[in-house]
């Protein structure tokens, strides 16, 4: 197949979420990628989605391929994806790259591990439309907001002291079990804290809207009289509860750690890991599925019980949620997110101004390229004419093909690069 590099007009979601009009990173992105895009300025642009998911499948924009979508030209050409790739992942497209834009949070939930995802799908299949797991990582374009894993259990503790609605909900069992586990014991201070996180997510309706009702207030009292409140972490109480009044996700900002990530600064979710991503920017990868457990802050479905069954109930510092990127031994300019999962890695891919010419290598796995900024123009012995490349430009590579970039950007070139190394 001579044309195996090629560009990629990318599906949006819009939910209800995302930034709405040209606040929205992916707003921005899609303009500028196609300027016949007309970018309504009330509606919110949430995710763009760069690969071949059933749900949101790239259309090929190169009218001598025949194939009008990615998914069709791979299962036409799965030798695009790189032998070992094509072997491990049954000719699939291991990963779906996005981009996000969050205005307010999202649900509060995790991914299911392999195990799980096929039991659950098996019984619930309207529910959890695959077999697969999803592990996924966010890479900050923005400063970026996130609930990530369990805290530490002192601020759990000292939470649970210093807000009576919350130790209401969980009970004085519960709480005092949770203040006497000792951290020589971390299978004690885990079982602790499914406990007590079990106990606050399936508390009666009723009780837990009095509960948060009688915190907003108090919070919002003490606020109004200029008081420190975040011993009770009332900024972000006061935040998620006029996104999402009276839900039981507002609670959780007790449990899971508030992490925030500066542009190029990752998280990485692994299976189980209870997460809510709360506002900003961000390219994600992810394990190509749907599969999520959900349990607060949204208006889907919600599965209390599989949740809190599932969840990896070991608490850790928020800065140890931080994911580092390593700079490649090969290329300064790339620098590697490269998880512990086989599903795909990310590159950021940082060209100085003082470059000219740069090459995207070949790899063995086909790769999608995201231009962030710069321009250039693009030549490669796979693709039938030069490729003009700019902010918003998405690229499909084959495995094993390169591309040279011939820049013409002052500032140089933010390029993202996904791909799956085996």
């Amino acid at each position: 197949f001579p044309l195996a590099v090629f560009p990629l007009s990318c599906v949006v979601q819009n939910y209800s979420w995302g930034k709405v009009g040209l606040e929205s990173e992916v707003a921005k992105l899609v303009a500028s990628g196609d300027p016949l895009v007309q970018i309504q300025p009330d509606q919110p642009y949430a995710e763009l989605w760069m690969g071949a998911h059933p749900r949101g499948d790239a259309l090929i924009r190169d009218n001598r391929i025949p194939q009008k979508t990615l998914g069709r030209w791979i299962a036409d050409n799965p030798a695009c994806l790189g032998a070992k790739v094509k072997d491990a992942f049954q000719g699939q497209l291991p990963f779906l790259f996005k981009v996000l834009s969050v205005n307010t949070a999202l649900s509060v939930q995790a991914h299911p591990n392999k195990e799980l995802a096929a039991k659950l799908h098996a019984q619930f299949p309207e529910h959890y439309p695959d077999a697969n797991h999803k592990p996924e990582m966010a890479i900050a374009l923005t400063p970026f907001e996130g609930m990530c894993g369990f805290r530490p259990v002192e601020e759990i503790v000292s939470f649970l002291q210093n807000v009576p609605e919350l130790r209401a909900l969980i009970g004085e069992v519960a709480a005092e079990q949770l203040e006497r586990s000792g951290s020589d014991d971390p299978r004690g201070v885990s079982a602790a804290l499914r406990v007590c996180f079990t106990r606050l997510m399936k508390s009666e309706k009723k009780f837990f809207v009095d509960q948060l009702n009688m915190l907003v207030k108090r919070i919002s009292q003490e606020a109004a009289e200029g008081k420190d409140t975040s011993g009770s972490n009332g900024d972000l109480l006061l935040r998620l509860h006029s996104q999402y009044p009276g839900d039981i996700g507002c609670f959780t900002i007790y449990f899971l750690n508030l992490v925030r990530l500066e542009p190029g600064e990752a998280m990485f979710l692994g299976a189980n890991e209870p997460h809510a991503y709360l506002h900003g920017d961000c390219v994600e990868i992810m394990a190509c599925s749907d599969n999520t457990v959900r349990a607060g802050l949204t208006p889907k479905f919600i599965d209390v019980l599989t949740l809190c069954e599932m969840l990896n109930y070991t608490p850790a510092p928020s800065s140890s949620k931080i994911f580092p990127a390593a700079q490649s031994q090969l290329d300064p300019n790339v620098y590697l997110y490269d998880p512990p999962v086989p599903d795909f890695t990310l590159m950021r891919i940082e060209i100085p101004a003082s470059i000219k010419l740069y090459l995207i290598s070949a790899m063995d796995s086909a790769s999608i390229l995201l231009v962030i900024q710069g321009t250039a123009v693009g030549t490669s012995t796979a693709a039938a004419s030069e490729m003009s490349l700019h902010r918003g430009s998405v690229l499909f590579i084959s495995a094993n093909e390169s591309i040279s970039l011939h820049l013409s950007s002052p500032d140089g070139m933010l390029l993202f690069r996904a791909c799956c190394l085996l």
